[in-house]
């Protein structure tokens, strides 16, 4: 806490004196009493507070096909260049940028009254269950109270986080009032907008092809956000050429997708999803020239695809060139020492390399791996594909449009063995550090690979939260994640009622999970930084016992040296905490005051003055460059506490919840952002297999138990977290363990029928009254949540259907794989799921994948479970009609469980026999031979020994 109120105190200390302004990576904060004003551009600011001349910097500039970066080190340099300038604003002190919408109370005051009453009666209906034994059947009647205690917990865990949904919505209009409406304090071709880095993470393009990278990419610098305060970041964790190659051609096309966007105004700004588009491409279109437009742009859109698609064959092709270009070179150096005739001396052996386009060794890995220059063990490297503000020319007519791209930045951190690479929270992190000495963006938005922006206005809508009144202690804003390619029925759930029921809930506690994507997060919270202080409350009741000053009163010079003293006290452990880079130390307080709401009300107690960001972004030199490489340097991390208090978090499978975790754990709050019937923020690929859908919900499920057992427990949270905010993250580690008690329910009934006996003594009036009363209000609840969610019936259902298939299956696994990992260390994690090329050519081609079984391992527990009540249902008829006193009540008792348990997998049987040949048939007789054995055990326990007994017309050897 001490430490962001350091970072408070420096920012709220009088602006005049030279010493207080800060420089970072040759921008430097330009501070006075009428807010921040220009300077010299030619003079830079030193640690000491002293004017110095700035020297001019190398561009490394290379080819138009790479940019300049560290790829490549030229041997002319040439002076960096200068950005144009943004769009300005005029302040609107009276209009709040977002805004809640209150539910109805007809939907909400009853919702939350049965749930109350549902709590009660389950009390008393567990009361009644372990009161009244069932004496023929003790065992039965034991696995089912355990069970149903079990999931009596679960569902408080559950249920209770959502006694307070909550809507919102945002002002756009207010937004581009404020922000870039031309005033006396912004200038006309400003913005006032803080600037935003988003992050890409790719992992390998072999198992996430370029194609959908490059989609993800281009929709992001098509977004509808100021050109100098965008900045997108594309990690290559592989350091393959073919990425990189791919970013080079994203760079050249981008020249001619972006403007197009611009002037036509696309939706989507993703290509592919744009052009393979249903409805009419020309509807509402009003310039005259836009079908030219368009035939021109999807024909080039066409051939960057085929550029693309043949760049691992171009690139094989150009080294092998190259390969024997070197062999020759080294057989003629080998004559002139040896001779032609000298055949006792071994011909030179020449190393397959890798070639980049202008006849250099690519730095990362090659496709022959190599020492130095394989998968794991590569160079770090950064190239600036486009600098920020940069015009390219275009084939399209483009007058009076904006043809600036924003800033591309390709990023691959070095790799060395013995260094751990901590996956995706590495690359991030990675990100995060070589963003703060390049464009250093006060806000951060990460994207997978295959999350391409769907909405361009979607990054307005998170400013909107952010730059909001009170918007200063909101660490992230959360956009929903929806899926395109979903089949007709989503037979496997991919439209999750979770975003819409869980997190709308969440948003009026503490604020919604981190969901690894589609994230916009505010550098300071990254960073570890506390919240600044909430608002001083006078008059309160206890306010004579609990006083507090403000950070930034200070009564005396006595008291303002000591706070001075202190300040440079906690400044000096930020080398140890955030590593020996002295352009991040000095961006931490410029960051800090960026990210601030306009102080335009008197509500907003951390505030900036308006106009205080429409200044050009720095221009990109040399040094900056090399400072960022230095910072994605494997050893850079050595005894900081990246990965543990800075950045995301390490050790977890579920890197997002926990990094989320720890800002709600020094009380943050974060916000939910989906607007009512607005466009989807950004979409992705849905997982549209079964075997897909398992894999994902498996790697969840594998984190949430890591979760659990690790120190970052919600039991072990401080008092910063709402008490409903912890059950919701102890929801979220324990909801795995319920698939054991659910897999043994799901059981439960095959041994009803084959035992002829039930979970109770006899299907008595209370139990029934009982058991009707909680599917009654259970039903009721889901009606009640659907109504104020405005999610469909279908949905609910098929979250129902997963959470079975799922709990009997991969969540079964997972317990059993984070167990094993927290006792003895074994990771059994399983590989990123590989993600389609492109989109098929009809609807029947898309949905080839829908039948696809790929692993099979998993999908043993949930067939058994099938067979094994098949199988019971076929005994307790034939006990039943040939039984000279049939037990009806008990028989339906087990029949209605069974039905039960079939219903919520039929999607899953479906997924398995939807094509003949599909599955394999080592599958179903595994499956057969566990059900016959399971069957053949229980009868040979239950053998006849009299009328008594129970299968009395079978007899056994």
């Amino acid at each position: 806490m001490t430490s962001g109120i350091a970072l408070r105190n420096q920012q709220q200390a009088a602006p005049s004196s030279a010493s207080s302004c800060v420089k970072s990576s040759g921008q430097h904060l330009r501070q006075s009493s009428g807010g921040v004003e220009d300077l010299d551009k030619d003079y830079a600011m030193n640690n000491d507070g002293v004017l110095l001349p700035m020297q001019s910097m190398s561009n490394m500039e290379t080819k138009e096909r790479y940019g300049f970066g560290s790829a490549i080190w030229p041997k002319d340099d040439s002076d960096a260049g200068t950005g144009d300038d943004g769009s300005g604003l005029k302040s609107n002190q009276c209009m709040s940028l977002s805004r809640k919408i209150d539910l109805s109370a007809s939907v909400l005051v009853p919702y939350r009254l049965l749930i109350f009453f549902r709590i009660v009666v389950l009390g008393i209906y567990l009361a009644w269950r372990i009161k009244n034994r069932n004496e023929d059947a003790v065992w039965l009647w034991g696995m089912s109270v355990i069970c149903e205690i079990w999931f009596t917990f679960s569902w408080l865990l559950e249920q209770l986080p959502k006694l307070c949904p909550v809507k919102r919505a945002v002002e756009l209009a207010v937004l581009r009032d404020k922000f870039e409406a031309p005033s006396p304090h912004i200038p006309l071709g400003y913005s006032d907008l803080p600037g935003i880095d988003v992050f890409v993470a790719s992992a390998d393009p072999v198992k996430e092809p370029p194609l959908i990278m490059a989609n993800t990419v281009l929709s992001i610098l098509a977004a509808d956000y100021p050109v100098e305060k965008l900045a997108c970041y594309l990690s290559d964790d592989a350091g393959s050429l073919l990425t990189f190659e791919a970013t080079a051609e994203i760079a050249s096309f981008a020249s001619v997708w972006v403007p197009f966007c611009r002037k036509h105004d696309i939706e989507p700004r993703c290509p592919e999803s744009y052009f393979n588009l249903k409805k009419d491409p020309y509807r509402n279109k009003l310039r005259p020239d836009f079908v030219k437009d368009r035939r021109r742009v999807k024909t080039e859109y066409d051939e960057f695809k085929v550029r693309i698609n043949a760049l691992p064959d171009s690139i094989r092709r150009r080294s092998d060139a190259y390969d024997a270009i070197e062999e020759r070179k080294a057989v003629q150096r080998h004559r002139e020492l040896y001779g032609d005739g000298d055949e006792l001396v071994e011909r030179p052996k020449i190393q397959r390399a890798t070639w980049m386009a202008n006849g250099c060794h690519w730095p990362g890995s090659w496709i022959h791996p190599f020492p130095r220059h394989a998968h794991g063990d590569h160079s770090a490297i950064i190239q600036v594909m486009l600098k920020s503000e940069e015009k390219r020319s275009s084939s399209l007519d483009l007058a009076g449009i904006d043809i600036r791209l924003p800033m591309l930045v390709y990023v691959a951190r070095e790799k060395r063995p013995g260094y751990e690479d901590n996956k995706k929270a590495g690359a991030m992190n990675a990100m995060l550090r070589a963003s703060a000495a390049i464009s250093a963006g006060p806000f951060v938005l990460n994207l997978d690979c295959d999350n391409y922006v769907h909405n361009s206005g979607a990054f307005r809508e998170g400013m909107c939260h952010m730059m909001d009144c009170g918007g200063e202690r909101v660490c992230f804003v959360q956009f929903p994640q929806r899926f395109h390619g979903v089949d007709p029925s989503d037979r496997y759930a991919n439209h999750n009622f979770f975003f819409d029921v869980n997190m709308r809930a969440l948003d009026g506690i503490q604020g919604p999970v981190y969901l690894g994507s589609g994230c916009l997060f505010r550098r300071m919270a990254l960073y570890g930084f506390d919240p600044p202080p909430s608002q001083e409350r006078h008059g309160g009741r206890f306010s004579c016992c609990f006083r507090r000053r403000a950070p930034a009163m200070v009564d005396s010079d006595e008291e303002r040296q000591a706070l001075s003293e202190e300040e440079q006290k906690i400044l000096s452990t930020y080398p140890k905490r955030f590593g020996n880079s002295t352009s991040l130390i000095d961006n931490i307080p410029i960051a800090e005051f960026e990210s601030r709401p306009l102080a335009d009300h008197h509500k907003v107690k951390y505030g900036r003055l308006p106009g205080s960001l429409a200044v050009p972004r720095r221009p990109v030199t040399t040094p900056m460059v090399a400072e960022a490489v230095s910072m994605i340097s494997c050893s850079y991390e050595d005894k900081t506490q990246w990965g543990q208090r800075v950045g995301w978090v390490y050790g977890s499978t579920t890197e997002d919840v926990v990094t989320g975790y720890r800002m709600h754990n020094k009380g943050w709050r974060s916000v939910y952002s989906a607007p009512t019937g607005g466009r989807d923020a950004f979409r992705s690929t849905a997982p549209i297999n079964l075997t897909d859908r398992l894999q994902q919900i498996r790697r969840r499920a594998t984190g949430a138990v890591e979760f659990f057992f690790s120190k970052n427990n919600a039991m072990l949270v401080t008092p910063g977290m709402k008490a409903l905010q912890r059950l919701a993250y102890l929801n979220l580690s324990v909801y795995p363990f319920t698939s054991v008690f659910l897999t043994a329910y799901c059981f439960l009934p095959a041994l009803c029928l084959f035992s002829g006996q039930f979970i109770v003594q006899t299907l008595s009036v209370t139990f029934l009254a009982y058991i009707l009363i909680l599917t009654v209000t259970l039903c009721i609840l889901a009606m009640l949540e659907i109504k104020w969610s405005g999610i469909q019936l279908v949905e609910w259902w098929r979250n129902e259907q997963l959470w079975v298939m799922g709990g009997t299956s991969v969540d079964l696994a997972a317990v059993f794989q984070g167990i094993l990992k927290g006792v003895s260390g074994i990771d059994l994690s399983a590989n990123d799921t590989k993600k389609p090329a492109a989109a098929k050519g009809n609807e029947k081609e898309e949905l080839d994948e829908l039948y696809m079984v790929k692993r099979t391992w998993l999908m043993i527990p949930p067939i058994t479970i099938m067979m094994v009540n098949l199988v019971a249902v076929a005994v307790g008829v034939s006990r039943t009609i040939y039984s000279s006193s049939p037990e009806w009540s008990k028989f339906l008792g087990g029949l209605f469980l069974s039905f039960w348990v079939m219903i919520h997998l039929y999607p899953f049987a479906k997924g398995l026999v939807g094509r003949r040949g599909k599955t394999p048939t080592v599958v179903f007789v595994w499956s057969g031979l566990i059900a016959i054995t399971i069957s053949l055990l229980w009868a040979a326990t239950k053998s006849p020994s009299g009328d008594k007994e129970i299968g009395g017309s079978i007899t056994f050897p």
